[in-house]
């Protein structure tokens, strides 16, 4: 049987690689490395088993009382900071990374903008909006992400249409499925994987759980 996650708590000190040569496959657990009764969090392993991303526990509770999400890295440095905008009919979330250097140093910058495509449709459909050096929030949209999250069954597309990453059930072996709670992340080769694991995560708290499979239409099926 393959492996979920690895039996020993491993952890890369060194920072992951943001960006890869080649197709980068990781192992997302639905539960925080350090969890906690009633709380929800992740966990994602490369294929070496190594623990590369983490979030620890955060509330289950609506996002205006859960508050800010923290992506960090396996040793537990912060990457992203994720903010819900309160008053948002698109639930929308914007990320933040901490400036490292010069005058802003300690200061956190505007990364990205997501938020649901459409208010009126139940999908999983979404759109990501960079933020330029200039602090000007793209007109367009820089990111689609379609399919059905919580059936593990979507894509996320850069602005040309062309797949960036993938997100799918992950099998133990040939025969056997897991949970929902342990999924595949395929990322292509020169994608940012610390942006698309802060995609990931923002898509677990926008991304309502179907109640039924029209929820999740045809054009979910990837």
């Amino acid at each position: 049987m393959g492996r979920i996650y690895p039996a020993e708590n491993r952890i890369d000190d060194e920072k992951p690689v943001v960006r890869s040569d080649r197709v980068s496959s990781w192992t997302v657990w639905k539960k925080s490395s350090m969890a906690f009764q009633g709380t929800d969090g992740f966990s994602v392993y490369d294929s070496n088993g190594t623990l590369a991303f983490r979030v620890d526990n955060y509330s289950r509770r609506h996002k205006r009382l859960a508050g800010e999400l923290v992506l960090m890295n396996g040793a537990g440095a912060v990457l992203f900071a994720l903010r819900p905008q309160i008053f948002s009919m698109h639930d929308q979330w914007n990320g933040f990374k901490e400036e490292k250097e010069g005058l802003r140093a300690g200061s956190k910058r505007h990364v990205f903008s997501m938020r649901k495509r459409s208010v009126l449709q139940s999908s999983d459909e979404t759109e990501v909006f960079m933020v330029s050096s200039g602090g000007q929030l793209s007109p367009k949209p820089d990111y689609r992400i379609e399919g059905c999250f919580w059936r593990r069954n979507c894509k996320i597309r850069g602005n040309s249409g062309e797949v960036v990453a993938k997100i799918s059930r992950k099998k133990a072996n040939s025969s056997t499925i897991l949970s929902d709670d342990v999924f595949s992340l395929t990322v292509e080769p020169g994608v940012d994987c610390e942006l698309i694991m802060a995609f990931m995560v923002v898509l677990d708290r926008i991304c309502q759980k179907p109640f039924s499979p029209i929820m999740c239409s045809s054009n979910a099926v990837l």
